[in-house]
């Protein structure tokens, strides 16, 4: 009899029963836990296969094997619906029509064509990658039929998305009182670029915002004329040119003799301002027309001060004392173990094995990397560095090299930390620089008489940073920002200056345009920050003397006398906001527009020979300004 005479007449049920292609097969008796039957489409042979109650597993692979593609049909009475066999109906081909229709509805072609643009904006791509046809089959297969923009169409994209992101900026810094900009000029492949980005603080979160404003190359002789042209031009250009509090910029020659050349003071003559003479409508025939130029206050950055004091003090102090001969055979054999990490995969493996990390490489221009490079090296123990040196073919440290090492490594620690506060963008203000520097030479003084090898070389180093901060420490400006930034106040300040800072403060407290003054919020509650208290510590403050004028130093009072830490607590006390926004505003360091030259680590390079000047700019400046305005929305 067959499956269905055996479930009429009451045999044990299986899987078989409800199995669509169970008419194929004849049921001939029960063995256990599995059953025997015939295959129908193998008689007149007689075939026999045996089968578990609860699987049909044997059956299909028999079918599959045998008779797949001949006469072995599902019964369309049973099961899942009969399937048509023919070239355009079968499972495969709908199941592929099927993707392609979903495809079709999530992805259309202008979200192809907007990831498009943010790959090639983002990873800063030739626009040449478009025409590849390993690319052009890539979204092809990946979009299933969609195809990926020309070159003409992401040209036009570039220049509508520029015009976007420049006019919402300019609509941004239309409403911002307090501008900071960085300049810096970078030269690689035998081209010079200059880059300006501009910072201010959101008035109601108290957060950092920054944007690129320039890139662009500079051709020929860069003189200060040509620095102090483009900088004029670019404020201008933005409408900000009344709004830059400083214009921070490294410590060389050319910044620094541009805005010596061309910066107005008002107690001098009229000879010493400078004029932008416009050599190109010159040269052209037109008449000449002096035009006055207009550059704010410059700062120096003071990463790069600290960077000088490494580099040439410190150096110095180093290289010339007593230890010179131990400093230099140690570096030595610590620059050999990199060189080899560096240009050998072994090196590079026998590290990630011995040390179980990578060994880091430090870069020519950065110090505070080279530390960290060296603080790997001296995390190693005594026998997995004698290992490590053994399989690079190195020399190895000696005992006196490796403390001389380890030593260096501890008391350099708060000049590497303080050069990592002085490159922070969000969280940087010119007040931090004072309370740090100042920091830093109580801790270095305090490892002073416990050093064996550096004592002199710290000593070197605290009298440079008096030299080289020599200005900052006498500047109102930065007094001012330190004083009006919550996590330092006064507490920085001798008792006997305090008094004079408190009257400093209220002066221009007063000064504020009351209309930029909002109501004093008193149910907030001041937090506290404690993830730098370990660095910044000037003992408890005290109270201000008693006060006189009703209002504003009532006011600067209630601030000095506070305990918050957070920005949060500035919402408390308008007018001490309003000079935080001012003189905060300015940023410490240069690294926001070093990190514009070398984002992701491909911009000035090669590839920029794939595009012109000017759309190289507009990619640069696109990238730069995605957080601020996005690239497309999703």
């Amino acid at each position: 009899m067959d499956v269905d005479q055996q479930e009429a007449s009451g045999e044990t049920k299986s899987a078989i029963n409800s199995w669509r292609y169970r008419h194929h097969f004849t049921y001939k008796a029960d063995q256990g836990k599995n059953i025997i039957v015939q295959c129908n489409l193998c008689l007149p042979r007689v075939n026999l296969l045996s089968t578990s109650k609860t699987s049909t597993s044997n059956l299909k692979k028999h079918l599959d094997r045998t008779h797949l593609g001949c006469e072995a049909r599902p019964d369309a009475r049973r099961g899942r619906k009969r399937e048509e066999y023919n070239g355009d109906g079968s499972r495969h081909i709908q199941l592929k029509k099927i993707k392609a229709e979903i495809i079709s509805k999530c992805l259309s072609q202008s979200k192809v064509d907007d990831l498009i643009f943010n790959f090639i904006v983002d990873d800063c791509q030739s626009f040449y990658v478009l025409e590849q046809p390993g690319f052009r089959k890539l979204i092809a297969g990946l979009t299933e039929g969609l195809k990926s923009m020309d070159r003409i169409s992401l040209f036009t994209k570039v220049d509508q998305s520029f015009s976007k992101m420049r006019g919402e900026l300019m609509a941004k810094l239309c409403n911002i009182q307090y501008v900071c900009t960085t300049a810096d000029i970078w030269t690689a492949n035998n081209s010079s670029f200059f880059g300006m980005t501009c910072h201010w603080i959101d008035t109601d979160s108290l957060e950092r915002k920054s944007a690129a404003l320039a890139f662009t190359r500079l051709q020929g002789r860069i003189t200060f004329d040509t620095i102090a042209g483009r900088i004029h031009d670019i404020h201008v250009a933005h409408n900000i040119e009344s709004k830059v509090q400083t214009t921070v910029t490294d410590n060389g020659s050319s910044f620094i003799g541009v805005f010596r050349e061309f910066l107005a003071d008002t107690q001098e003559s009229d000879d010493d301002i400078g004029f932008y003479e416009n050599v190109g409508a010159i040269l052209e025939g037109e008449p000449e027309q002096d035009m006055l130029l207009f550059l704010p206050t410059v700062q120096r950055c003071a990463s790069h001060t600290l960077q000088q004091i490494v580099t040439e003090d410190l150096w110095q102090a180093v290289s010339q004392g007593p230890m010179c001969q131990l400093h230099f055979s140690t570096k030595a054999k610590v620059f050999a173990i990199w060189s080899k990490c560096h240009h050998l995969q072994i090196g590079m493996e026998s590290a990630e094995e011995i040390g179980k990390m990578a060994l880091s490489v430090p870069a020519v221009i950065r110090w505070n990397v080279e530390y960290c490079a060296m603080q790997k090296i001296v995390s190693l123990s005594e026998r997995e560095l004698t290992e490590l040196c053994a399989r690079l073919e190195v020399s190895r440290l000696q005992p006196e090299e490796m403390a001389f090492l380890k030593e260096y490594v501890t008391v350099f620690h708060p000049l590497a930390f303080a050069l990592e506060l002085f490159q922070a963008e969000q969280k940087c203000y010119l007040g931090l620089v004072i309370p740090t520097v100042l920091s830093l030479k109580n801790k270095l003084n305090e490892q002073k008489d416990a050093a064996n090898y550096f004592a002199d070389a710290i000593g070197a180093v605290v009298m440079a940073i008096d030299v080289r901060f020599q200005d900052l420490f006498t500047s109102t400006e930065a007094k001012i920002a330190t004083a009006t930034t919550p996590q330092f106040r006064l507490w920085w300040m001798a008792a006997s200056e305090r008094e004079e800072m408190c009257s400093l403060l209220a002066s221009e407290a007063s000064q504020m345009d009351p209309c930029n003054v909002v109501e004093e919020n008193t149910s907030r509650n001041p937090s506290t920050i404690e993830s730098e208290d370990d660095f910044f510590s000037y003992g408890s403050a005290k109270k201000s003397v008693q006060v006189q004028q009703v209002g504003v130093m009532d006011e600067v009072r209630k601030y000095v006398e506070g305990m918050g830490k957070s920005l949060e607590c500035l919402q408390d006390f308008p007018r001490v906001k309003q000079l935080f926004l001012k003189y905060n505003t300015t940023l410490p360091s240069t690294a926001p527009v070093q990190r514009l030259f070398s984002q992701k680590g491909n911009v000035v390079t090669s590839q920029k020979s794939f595009l012109s000047d000017d759309y190289f700019e507009r990619i640069q400046l696109l990238r730069y300004n995605s957080n601020l305005c996005p690239l497309f929305t999703e």
